[in-house]
């Protein structure tokens, strides 16, 4: 049984997650990663999203600002052991949901180029291609995506 649990960046869970996925990150990147990891940082996350199945960590991911009517999905990450069981998917339409309570309008979100897992989701999910944002702007293993919340 998939259980979301809602929570906050200094949730251990989530930390265990985020190190598994800063792990992979660095494994597809290199020395490409060093380009995007100052903007991982945790300390601006509030509203983070934990996924279990049966008890066990499955997943996680989270929102932050962005602007006043956007949110910035952050830290999407599935446990290698649960990828293919739609934990992604439970844990981005819950994000949006509370995006979506808290007032946003729009979600953003930025993956790489060597995530063709991620990439399809998002695109599978109505997020459509935008020229890189913010800070990714001249990242070139970057790719920024957009969602009109409904």
């Amino acid at each position: 049984m998939l259980t979301l649990t809602r929570t906050d960046s200094s949730n251990r869970d989530f930390l265990c997650l985020v190190q598994l996925l800063d792990k992979e990150v660095q494994g597809r990147y290199g020395e490409e990663h060093a380009a995007i990891a100052p903007f991982n940082k945790l300390d601006d996350i509030k509203h983070v999203i934990v996924a279990y199945i049966n008890g066990e960590l499955a997943g996680c991911g989270a929102i932050k600002k962005y602007d006043g009517e956007t949110a910035e999905i952050k830290r999407m990450f599935v446990h290698p052991r649960f990828r293919g069981s739609g934990v992604a998917k439970a844990v981005l339409e819950a994000l949006e949901a509370w995006a979506i309570e808290l007032g946003y309008t729009f979600s953003i979100l930025e993956t790489g180029i060597k995530q063709p897992e991620a990439i399809g989701l998002y695109s599978g999910l109505g997020y459509k291609q935008i020229p890189n944002f913010g800070q990714y702007a001249e990242i070139k293993i970057s790719l920024c995506f957009k969602k009109e919340l409904k």
